[in-house]
């Protein structure tokens, strides 16, 4: 009896193992086959890819929120040197009109 030493498929790889029997036809004995993996295993990917595959589409609006969130980050802070600029601007104009005594 042989030990088999155990592989660790990446999230992509796993896809990309999944992909062949829904996309390519192809059997699952003989994916199973290819990559010296047990059906069990298979199961387990398929049965959790469903189950997360929700999360796939989630992403996209996270992302899309989390962008919104830097830019308005972003933004704010332009806003701010803006202010302070102006601020020190104003202060350089007042002092500048206290020198030639007008009010």
């Amino acid at each position: 009896m042989t030990k088999r030493s155990r592989r660790k498929y990446t999230a992509q790889e796993k896809v990309a193992i999944l992909r062949k029997h829904f996309l390519e036809g192809r059997t699952i004995s003989d994916v199973c086959d290819a990559y010296d993996l047990n059906p069990t295993q298979f199961y387990r990917w398929q049965k959790e890819f469903f189950e997360n595959g929700a999360a796939a589409f989630e992403r996209t609006s996270k992302r899309t929120e989390q962008a919104a969130e830097r830019r308005q980050i972003e933004l704010e802070d332009k806003l701010k040197k803006k202010d302070s600029v102006i601020a020190e601007i104003m202060e350089e104009l007042i002092a500048e009109k206290k020198r030639h005594g007008a009010s």
